[in-house]
């Protein structure tokens, strides 16, 4: 029986607008999703989503290491603004699912987008636990954070339900156990806990 909805939150509740400009300062050397299966496998990115590095190291190795033709000020102006805000009906499906279900959200995240996240989005309040990589020091897909979301939150992965945008990070928490799908909008997660029986609230 589930008891837990463990959502990712760019690209699931957030919509996010790095895809296009890291599109084109790549000079399109990518698509979508061979830039995401990029971006999890970029040593800069995990550093910074891990917490180990500074948004000024995380610009420096970042632009090195995918040769980006952008200053370090640029990069990181833009890359503040990535999180956009919440997708149009985002809220409301919280809202429906608050009081029949434990809600927690698990995002590889930074010191740079948590704050907009939490705060200013408000995302903060609309969980009852927030796991991010930055402050855990584990980052998705690893089994690690999951290992720990499960530990925090004293549950079995199968009362689990993980929706992610990421096929990568869907299969592993499957692997540990959990149910897990890969949505990428308020619709589709919907659909997701429509399937699962979920949504009668």
């Amino acid at each position: 029986m589930i008891k837990v909805i463990l959502f990712d939150l760019g690209g699931v509740l957030v919509e996010l607008t790095g895809v296009p400009i890291m599109l084109k300062w790549t000079n399109h050397r990518y698509d979508d999703e061979t830039l995401w299966e990029a971006w999890l496998n970029s040593p800069a990115v995990r550093s910074f989503e891990i917490g180990y590095s500074t948004a000024e190291q995380f610009a420096d190795q970042l632009i090195t290491e995918m040769d980006l033709p952008v200053g370090k000020a640029e990069f990181i102006d833009r890359f503040r603004q990535w999180p956009k805000g919440l997708f149009p009906g985002a809220s409301s499906l919280i809202q429906r699912l608050k009081n029949n279900y434990t809600l927690a959200c698990l995002s590889n995240s930074n010191v740079l987008h948590w704050p907009i996240l939490m705060k200013e989005m408000g995302l903060e309040k609309m969980f009852q636990y927030h796991f991010a990589s930055h402050l855990m020091g584990k980052v998705k897909p690893d089994k690690e954070s999951f290992e720990y979301v499960l530990q925090r939150l004293g549950c079995n992965a199968s009362s689990v339900l993980f929706l992610d945008d990421n096929e990568i990070n869907v299969k592993s928490a499957k692997e540990i156990g959990m149910i897990a799908h890969r949505v990428k909008s308020p619709g589709e997660i919907e659909n997701a806990l429509g399937k699962a029986g979920l949504l009668n609230v």
